[in-house]
């Protein structure tokens, strides 16, 4: 295993973060496809195994099972001094008023929720799942403030949103000497590369970790264009991120890692590593051949041409992925 610092702080990450969005009880939340417990304890023991420290999940995921699999999973193989979690606040938890979103009330309460069901002390990396339109950021920032300060959460990230949006946060952290963000956790891949625009040097320039969602495309970038799984045929958000246009993409992938003799996941990537700003791809997983893939993806290096080959046939798509 590689590890790198998260952005500019001092803490050591794996390459490789383990998105944990496929780990909860299926009958909770909307996440028909996840894997239960006992399938996700294989998953998370291999990781730990091949040396991955970083793990990421949400309150949402699942109901908040999620966090529980994750935590007591964690806590049996892994060591937590080692281990670097993660997990995000902002989704509705509860119907009726304040279920969700970043107030002060929201944060402090679901951070306490987080800690309980993923039954630690602190998370090491506390993220916004997105911007909240209905807060004051000032309130927010204050708020995530006082989370660190009183040592239940190291270090703060943020999700996707607006360049705009992302310097505004980060410029009344500074102004009221709040924490700052360390990280952003953007959607990025081989079909949709708009955060390079403005987000990402933006991130290059103030020394942000970039930790993206999805870099395999929903799996599209794994497998046949036309091509469904059980996630597939009921992820509408999924559906709303990529288009017929993207698929010569998906077939240079096939053809690249076919001159290789690797799996398509490998090529997919080798090519987010190959951007020096970004630290670590969250890769979701539902089979340990999928881990398996990941772990083997950090030997392969793409050459000029290559990463030329898969990145001509991109068109400008719409934003998408801030919902």
């Amino acid at each position: 295993m590689e590890y790198v610092k998260l952005g500019t702080t001092g803490l050591d990450v794996s390459r490789i973060c383990l998105g944990c969005m496929s780990f909860g009880d299926p009958k909770r939340g909307n996440h028909e496809w996840s894997l239960d417990e006992e399938a996700s304890r294989p998953i998370i023991r291999r990781a730990v195994e091949a040396g991955i420290n970083f793990f990421d999940t949400a309150n949402v995921y699942s109901a908040g099972s999620s966090e529980e699999i994750v935590g007591r999973a964690l806590a049996e193989y892994g060591e937590r001094d080692e281990v670097v979690l993660a997990t995000k606040v902002r989704g509705p938890m509860h119907k009726g008023p304040n279920g969700g979103g970043l107030s002060r009330k929201a944060i402090l309460s679901e951070i306490d929720h987080s800690l309980a069901r993923l039954g630690v002390d602190y998370v090491d990396l506390y993220q916004i799942h997105r911007w909240d339109y209905a807060t004051p950021i000032e309130e927010t920032m204050e708020a995530l403030h006082d989370v660190v300060r009183a040592g239940k959460a190291r270090y703060l990230g943020a999700s996707s949103m607006y360049a705009w949006q992302f310097a505004k946060a980060q410029q009344v952290a500074e102004a009221n000497g709040w924490t700052r963000f360390v990280t952003m956790q953007d959607h990025y891949n081989l079909l949709y590369r708009e955060e390079e625009r403005e987000m990402l040097p933006l991130c290059a320039d103030q020394g942000v970790g970039v930790i993206p969602w999805s870099p395999l495309a929903r799996g599209r970038l794994t497998r046949e264009w036309d091509a469904t799984t059980a996630r597939t045929e009921t992820d509408e958000f999924g559906r709303s991120l990529y288009h017929e246009d993207d698929r010569v993409i998906v077939e240079r992938v096939a053809a690249v890692a076919a001159a290789h003799g690797v799996a398509r996941a490998q090529v997919a990537l080798a090519w987010l590593w190959s951007k020096p700003v970004v630290t670590a791809p969250i890769v979701g997983v539902t089979r340990v051949s999928h881990l398996e893939d990941a772990v083997a993806a950090l030997e392969l290096r793409l050459d000029g041409d290559e990463v030329s080959q898969l990145e001509s046939p991109y068109r400008p798509h719409g934003i998408a992925g801030f919902a």
